[in-house]
């Protein structure tokens, strides 16, 4: 909850509002996940927070250990719906990916997250709740913050949003609003939304594809607002807010990572200050896609270098853990007992 929430909660329990910041101490600072751990709380006092103001933290399921320093989370909801995280360690900082729906509506056809479908958006309290569940499964504060778990975030604007302004806030997580991405697949409403917002949170934009020939058959969502229209948004967007856009692009062999497409793709960011991420693709059982072979992926790279894209070839971190987005829940959503 944003600290204003709270307190009002506080007194209207009739406490003194200055357990308010006891509260968000413990949970953000102390990393506790139970009134039981607050241990300077009076006993009486923790069994009525725990009746008025319950906390129900995610349900850790299973762990996923890279050779990388990557690590995915399968945490169980209260209404026993999967949902998953990552943590990315690197010198000086701590990255959580974190999710925003269970499952998700877009159906990429290279994705696993929109295997299964979408179930429902997640609450506030269960997208923090994760940023809450990973520093104190870590015992670090998490440094950043990218939404680029399961689900489309903009297709759950609003408490998307609510949970940024949460991670942000000084007592609470902390987060710098410049080291908090959000990521889309290219809804253009929320983009240009997202200009309105206050904080200056980063976008990044999941392309994927530089022609609507290939984006409308990997991505659905490019025939609704093909890349001519989205390209629009992202233009409004930097120019209205001055910020850099990052550019999510997957190379599947002989599909995306070719040298059309990459010819194609330096043309299309011609003009934008922005950046390429190219991810290797993290192999799904059960979809037709490769990774292309290193000199493929290092060509493509070099085109667009040579075309003064800025880029960078992400050495794709968790590739033994089934690190995508939704392989771990749809891994799991048949393999676990009922009661596990």
């Amino acid at each position: 909850m944003l600290p204003p929430a709270l307190e009002a909660e506080i007194l209207a329990a009739k406490l003194p509002k200055f357990r308010a910041k006891q509260l968000s101490e413990w949970v953000w600072d102390k990393f506790a996940g139970a009134y039981d751990e607050m241990t300077n709380l009076p006993k009486e006092l923790r069994v009525l927070l725990a009746e008025e103001l319950p906390i129900t933290p995610l349900a850790l399921v299973k762990t996923t250990q890279s050779g990388d320093d990557t690590r995915k989370f399968l945490f169980r909801l209260a209404d026993g719906n999967l949902i998953e995280s990552v943590l990315i360690s690197a010198p000086g900082r701590l990255t959580a990916c974190v999710s925003s729906q269970v499952g998700c509506a877009l159906a990429c056809s290279f994705c696993a997250s929109g295997l299964q479908g979408l179930v429902r958006n997640l609450a506030p309290s269960e997208i923090t709740g994760q940023i809450q569940m990973l520093q104190s499964i870590q015992k670090e504060r998490i440094s950043n913050i990218v939404y680029m778990g399961m689900g489309e975030p903009f297709a759950n604007f609003d408490n998307v949003l609510e949970s940024v302004a949460i991670l942000n806030h000084s007592k609470c997580a902390g987060i710098g609003a410049r080291k908090i991405t959000i990521s889309t697949s290219g809804l253009v409403p929320g983009i240009l939304k997202l200009i309105r917002d206050p904080r200056q949170v980063r976008l990044s934009i999941s392309l994927h594809a530089a022609t609507d020939e290939i984006r409308n058959r990997i991505m659905p969502i490019n025939q609704r607002y093909p890349i001519a229209e989205l390209m629009r948004a992202c233009r409004k967007y930097q120019a209205d807010t001055g910020r850099m856009i990052t550019f999510e692009y997957i190379l599947l062999d002989g599909i995306t990572c070719t040298q059309e497409q990459a010819d194609a793709l330096a043309r299309l960011l011609r003009g934008i200050r922005c950046t390429v991420n190219l991810i290797p693709y993290n192999t799904v059982e059960g979809l037709p896609y490769r990774r292309p072979p290193l000199p493929a992926q290092k060509s493509f790279l070099h085109t667009l270098m040579d075309a003064r894209v800025r880029a960078t070839l992400r050495m794709e971190k968790g590739h033994d853990i089934s690190a995508a987005c939704g392989q771990l829940r749809l891994q799991n959503l048949e393999s676990l007992p009922s009661d596990s």
